[in-house]
């Protein structure tokens, strides 16, 4: 059946009504945000209403009641839309909304404004009727309205009137519409009000959505004509394609978006595309910030999708762009419980932006993805999301809830999957990047006589090779020959006042995708693999001749291996390095097996070779458990006091418990034990010969609208390390926290930490400052602030004071930053320990600062400069880097280190001002062929 409005045809698939002459027929309606308009209206807390909205929105509803239609048209601001919802969305003129509206009764009830800024929001209830084509639609209806401020008024940018729950009736002759109505092919979804306006908290123990079942999965639309790569998507092989329904995630789920988000999804052979229409009633409150590659945070509006290209529902990518068309990749794993935001893929964006807001277009290539084809078919899993910062919210497809935390829409076990049909077995696409490099510098070392320093001046001229091949869909190889970091940013300096070595991240891009395949974690930081083992020694950069890595997918396993040989450094011989990493799904869609293989090989027959075997199982709703063995066999390896070394000594043990979440009860219990003579020699363990347990228990929840608070959770962590050497208990440590989150997302997370430690040998600390073996108890207390990423100025603040083993700390640490402009970007951090010892007369104070500026001219030309230092280590650490990236895999860098002494006269003989320096010129090009 279809029926008329104004001339323009509906379904009865889109306009869900039974039609009967003279007969009343109940009409629900399917569009969620409507029906929850209505239960909301009643919640609806008032925050500081300005009187002057008040008052426009009265005068408004007056004039429509009288039939003024001139004293409202002196209302509206230039480009003003207006729409009513009765089943499906239809966009009138003002001439056309007026005139059609003239029935309706507005007499409102509860009337309720929030102001954001320069918008400000209504939405009220109203009765009446309205007259349509096929039939009187009658009340109660939900009146919205948006306002901007025009000097010293307030004028409306966007109307709508939709039915809620209504009686429908049809007249025995249809009058004619209303003059000049004539329907608009929906180009938005509703209008709707502010989510702090119209918004009802989700309870806490919303449940997970079971995962997505294929029955439910969206076949994607091959593209059917020419589509022109512009960012506008308005070609009409767009338009053919319906919008997916977005929600709203943040900060409350399912109520009605302020702004109309529409994303869709297609493919040809070649690649797949993603568009976002990111409407804005305020164009001049889209927040762009930042030209940067890979900028991360939530500071600027921007639009992304996210892929579980393996359909594996563990491990998904993200293509992320905003309105300057800065483009950001990532990879999520662990079912989205941990990122890499330094993945990069070959992919472009393009965006526009017009009086109604900002548009994307994103087009990614098979070839940059592994998946797998089934004769053709495809099936991923996928998501998408749109930020909007000025109004802290987050819209999302699908219905993805918050309960899983804010970041829940990048969980691969939510999405929805999507089916791509006709996919064509690949050729095999070849990517080759040769570079050349060239530069010098010098550095300082002590003579052999120790009386002087000597300059080591070097030149350097070289090039290199990387390769990559699809090998198949869904698999990968990457070949490296003289493989070069140049330019890779410095570390973070940090200050560590633990008994434990620093973990510092990966940044080399070679070892960074599909880096989850490698992933063996033990507890904590601690792990069977971590590749800065290879190519590093002591932070010192050890070439690397060449070798390889297969990543990827065959059949059922989860497949990592890697192969490199190292070049002789001052710290070690030449090395061959290998890792084998395999696993499995079993059991259930986030169940895994697997087992893990690392040998370190160096010339003169010194080996270090570990395995392990692992697996993380869901056991029901969010609970999982990891278990986890592994041996090292090493030839340097001495036998414990006493005794011969047995399995255990050369072994790690381990057992985790968790309940996954951020609403409700949430639980971990971790158990592991470390022997004596367990070496991972390519991976990272803070501590041997340890048994060690920790326990964590918290509760959170989410409030409901005009609540000072939007989130509240409470936590108790605790843990254990027992020494196996003695069975004395080394550490105790417990820390009730409490974290609070406003609905504008400033967070505040205060924490009191207990320790007790009984150290069996000396502890030493910066600048000549130690404690003593014994048993010490203390407590500090610990604050911590975080204002809103989508602020120009923000900073954090965090602070601790209170007992320090036998004296006192108090640490201070504040990180403002501040974004100017899009070209301009800066950032610091400041951190201020200061240890005191009174009954040992020891101590000391240290700083830590660091700077960093982004100058960008566009999204391909930036500089980065980033200074830092640390008064206990008596350095100034300085790196700028040129870069100019007119597309991906092409780079051209300019790189600048530098190295001064801050204290030099402390010394005998007295240090050169300059350590170290150095300058590089580096260019890669990369070649695809094969595609």
């Amino acid at each position: 059946m279809t029926a008329a409005l104004g001339g323009a045809r509906w379904s009865a698939a889109a306009f869900p009504v039974a039609w009967t002459t003279g007969e009343p027929v109940r009409m629900r309606l399917p569009t969620k945000p409507l029906i929850f308009s209505l239960a909301t209206v009643a919640l609806l807390p008032v925050a500081s209403p300005a009187q002057e909205i008040t008052e426009a929105v009265q005068r408004t509803l007056s004039a429509l009641s009288t039939g003024d239609s001139r004293a409202v048209r002196t209302e509206y601001a230039p480009g003003a839309r207006t729409f009513v919802v009765v089943g499906e969305l239809r966009e009138l003129g003002v001439d056309e909304w007026l005139a059609l509206v003239g029935g309706v009764d507005w007499r409102a009830q509860d009337i309720q404004t929030r102001v954001l800024g320069r918008t400000a929001v209504t939405t009220a209830q109203v009765d009446g009727s309205i007259t349509l084509a096929t039939g009187v639609v009658r009340g109660p209806f939900v009146y919205s309205e948006s306002r901007v401020r025009d000097g010293a008024s307030w004028r409306i940018l966007q109307q709508g009137l939709a039915a809620i729950e209504v009686v429908a009736e049809s007249p025995p002759e249809a009058p004619a519409p209303p003059p000049g109505v004539t329907p608009v092919v929906p180009t938005a979804p509703t209008p709707a009000p502010a989510a702090e306006a119209l918004v009802t908290s989700a309870p806490a123990d919303t449940p997970t959505p079971a995962r997505p079942a294929m029955a439910d999965a969206y076949p994607a639309r091959r593209i059917e004509g020419q589509l022109e790569f512009d960012g506008r998507v308005d070609d009409p092989a767009w338009n053919a394609i319906e919008p997916l329904t977005a929600v709203m995630h943040f900060p409350t789920f399912m109520a009605p978006l302020t702004e109309p988000t529409e994303f869709r999804v297609a493919y040809d052979d070649e690649y797949i595309y993603f568009s976002c229409k990111a409407y804005d009633s305020d164009p001049e409150g889209i927040r762009a910030y930042s030209y940067e590659r890979d900028e991360t945070s939530f500071r600027s509006d921007f639009c992304s999708v996210y892929f579980d290209t393996l359909n594996d529902d563990e491990n998904a990518l993200q293509f992320k762009t905003g309105p300057l068309g800065n483009r950001s990749d990532s990879q999520r794993f662990n079912d989205g419980q941990q990122s890499d935001n330094s993945w990069n893929a070959f992919w472009d964006a393009a965006v526009s932006r017009d009086e109604r807001g900002w548009y994307a277009e994103i087009r990614i290539p098979f070839a940059s993805l592994l998946y797998q084809s089934d004769e053709g078919r495809v099936v991923m899993g996928v998501s998408m999301l749109r930020n909007i910062s000025r109004k802290n919210e987050r819209h999302v497809y699908p219905d993805i809830p918050p309960d899983q935390g804010q970041s829940a829409y990048t969980m691969p076990s939510l999405m929805r999957k999507i089916v791509f049909e006709g996919i064509e077995a690949p050729g095999t696409p070849l990517y080759v990047t040769p570079y050349a490099l060239g530069g010098g510098g010098y550095t300082h070392a002590l003579a052999a006589s120790g009386t002087a320093y000597d300059r080591n001046d070097d030149r350097v001229t070289e090039g290199g090779l990387d390769v990559r091949v699809g090998l198949t869909s869904n698999l990968t190889l990457d070949l490296t020959a003289n493989t070069d970091f140049a330019q890779v940013e410095a570390d973070d300096q940090q200050v560590n006042l633990t008994r434990f070595s620093l973990f510092f991240p990966e940044k080399r891009r070679f070892f960074q995708e599909r880096a989850p395949n490698f992933e063996f974690g033990i507890g904590g930081q601690d792990r069977l693999f971590h590749s800065r083992t290879v190519g590093l020694a002591r932070g010192r950069p050890v070439r690397i001749y060449g070798g390889g890595r297969v990543v990827g997918r065959i059949g059922d396993w989860d497949v990592g291996l890697l192969n490199l040989q190292t070049a002789e450094s001052e710290a070690l011989p030449s090395e061959n390095l290998g890792v084998a990493r395999l696993r499995r799904r079993v059991f259930n869609a986030n169940s895994y097996v697997g087992g893990i293989f690392t040998s370190r090989v160096a010339a003169g027959g010194y080996h270090n070779l570990v395995y392990g075997v692992d697996g993380i199982f869901r056991i029901a709703g969010d609970d999982y458990l990891a278990l986890n063995w592994a041996q090292s066999f090493d030839d340097t390896e001495i036998p414990p006091p006493g005794g011969t070394t047995d399995a255990l000594d050369r072994g790690v043990a381990r057992l985790n418990w968790e309940r996954r979440g951020l609403d409700g009860l949430t639980y971990a219990l971790d158990l592991s034990r470390t022997g004596w003579n367990f070496d991972p020699g390519m991976g990272f363990l803070r501590q041997r010969d340890y048994s060690r347990g920790s326990a964590n228990l918290g509760y959170g929840w989410r409030m409901a609208p005009g609540s000072r608070f939007y989130t509240y959770n409470l936590g108790l962590n605790g843990g254990l390390v027992r020494r196996n050497e003695d069975g004395v208990v080394e550490v105790v440590q417990v820390e009730p926290s409490l974290a609070l989150q406003t609905w504008g997302t400033h967070q505040l997370t205060l924490s009191a930490p207990f320790s007790y430690e009984n150290l069996d040998a000396l502890f030493r600390l910066p600048e000549s400052t130690s404690v003593p073996a014994g048993e010490y108890h203390y407590l500090a207390g610990r604050a911590q602030y975080s204002g809103p990423q989508g602020d120009p100025f923000r900073a954090t603040i965090a602070v601790e004071a209170g007992q320090f083993y036998d004296g006192r700390r108090a640490t201070v640490s504040f990180g403002p930053i501040w974004d100017p402009s899009a070209h301009l970007n800066l950032s610091a951090t400041y951190r201020l320990d200061r240890v005191q010892f009174d009954g040992r007369s020891q101590g000391f104070t240290g700083h830590l600062a660091r700077l960093r500026a982004q100058v960008m001219l566009s999204n391909t030309t930036s500089a980065v400069g980033f200074v830092q230092y640390n008064s206990t280590d008596n350095a100034v650490i300085a790196n700028l880097r040129i870069g100019y990236n007119p597309r991906e895999g092409n780079d051209f860098y300019i790189v600048w280190n530098e190295g001064l002494v801050t204290d030099r006269t402390s010394f005998a003989p007295v240090r050169p001002l300059y350590n170290e320096r150095t300058i590089l010129v580096k260019y890669s090009h990369t070649f695809q062929m094969g595609l």
